[in-house]
C-alpha cells in the first residue's frame, strides 16, 4: 500500500507543481476546479438519496458556485469559514450522537458547498496573490507543505508510537501520538523554510498560524472520516490508487487553506483575507 501511495504521489506531483508555477490565475482556477469537482462527485455519493442524475445536477451547481466565487470574489466567503469548522469540531467530538444534526441529504448537500467552495477560492487566491512576502506559487506551496508534512508526520508517528486513539468513534486508526508527530514535523518545516527563505512577518506568529492551520487540517480529515463512516464507506472513491478518492486527498486542505488565510489576517501577517 505504501509503495502504491508513493507511486501515485510521484505521478501527481509534477501535475500539481506544473499548475502552481506555470499557470496564470484563470487557468490555474480551472485546473483546481477539476480536482474539486471530482471531489464533489465523490461527496455526492455519500449524501445518500441522490440518483446519478441528481448527483450530476449537484456537481453542476457546485461548478456554478465556483464560477460565481471567482467572478464576484466576496470577502465574506472566507471570513465565516472558521465558524463552520468550530461547528464541525463539535460534531466530530459528539459523534455518533451528532449525526442526527447533519445526516439529512439536504444538509449534506449544503455542507458540501461549504467545504469545497471556500477552500477552492482560498487556493486560487493564494496562488495568484501570494502571502507572507512570497510570490503566489511559492506561498501556496509553502502552506501546502504544512499540510503535507502534518499528514506525513502523523502517518509515520502513528505507526511507530501510536497507542492512544484520537477519535476512536470517528477514525479508529488515528492516534494522539500521530497528531503530535504531524504537528511537530509541520512546525519544523515552517521554521526551516522561514529561516532559509525570504518569508515576511514575525516568526513566532507564523508558527502559531501554522499550528492553527495544521490542527484545522487534521479536523478536515476527521470530518470527512465521520461522513464516510456514516455512509458506510472506507474511501470516498478509487480514482487515486493507494490514496482512495480525490476527496480523501484534499480533505485536509478544505479546512486548512481558508483557516490559514483567516489566521494570517488575525495575526497581521501578509496574505490574510
Amino acid at each position: 500500500m505504501l509503495k502504491l501511495r508513493i507511486i501515485t504521489a510521484l505521478v501527481l506531483l509534477p501535475i500539481v507543481l506544473g499548475a502552481l508555477f506555470l499557470l496564470e490565475r484563470q487557468a490555474f482556477a480551472l485546473v483546481a476546479a477539476a480536482f474539486f469537482l471530482a471531489a464533489g462527485w465523490e461527496w455526492s455519493a455519500m449524501v445518500g438519496g441522490l440518483n446519478k442524475t441528481l448527483r450530476v445536477v449537484w456537481v453542476l451547481s457546485l461548478a456554478a458556485l465556483l464560477v460565481a466565487a471567482e467572478w464576484f470574489r466576496p470577502v465574506w466567503l472566507l471570513s465565516w469559514v472558521p465558524l463552520v469548522w468550530v461547528g464541525a469540531l463539535l460534531l466530530v467530538l459528539r459523534y455518533p450522537g451528532s449525526s442526527r444534526y447533519w445526516r439529512a441529504p439536504w444538509k449534506l448537500v449544503l455542507i458540501g458547498y461549504a467545504l469545497l467552495v471556500p477552500s477552492w477560492a482560498a487556493l486560487v487566491q493564494v496562488q495568484s496573490q501570494g502571502a507572507l512576502g512570497l510570490a503566489g506559487p511559492w506561498a501556496l506551496l509553502f502552506i501546502l507543505l504544512w499540510v503535507w508534512a502534518a499528514d506525513t508526520g502523523a502517518y509515520f508517528a502513528g505507526r511507530a508510537f501510536g497507542r492512544h486513539k484520537l477519535a476512536p468513534k470517528v477514525s479508529p486508526g488515528k492516534t494522539i501520538e500521530g497528531l503530535i508527530g504531524g504537528v511537530a514535523l509541520a512546525l519544523a518545516v515552517v521554521a526551516l523554510v522561514a529561516w532559509q527563505a525570504p518569508v515576511e512577518g514575525n516568526r513566532l506568529l507564523l508558527l502559531l498560524v501554522a499550528l492553527v492551520t495544521v490542527l484545522a487540517s487534521a479536523l478536515g480529515d476527521l470530518f470527512e472520516s465521520m461522513v464516510k463512516r456514516e455512509a458506510g464507506v472506507k474511501d470516498s472513491g478509487t480514482i487515486l490508487p493507494g490514496h482512495g478518492g480525490m476527496l480523501d486527498r484534499i480533505d485536509s486542505v478544505t479546512a486548512a487553506l481558508p483557516v490559514a488565510l483567516m489566521a494570517l489576517s488575525q495575526a497581521g501577517l501578509p496574505g490574510g483575507v
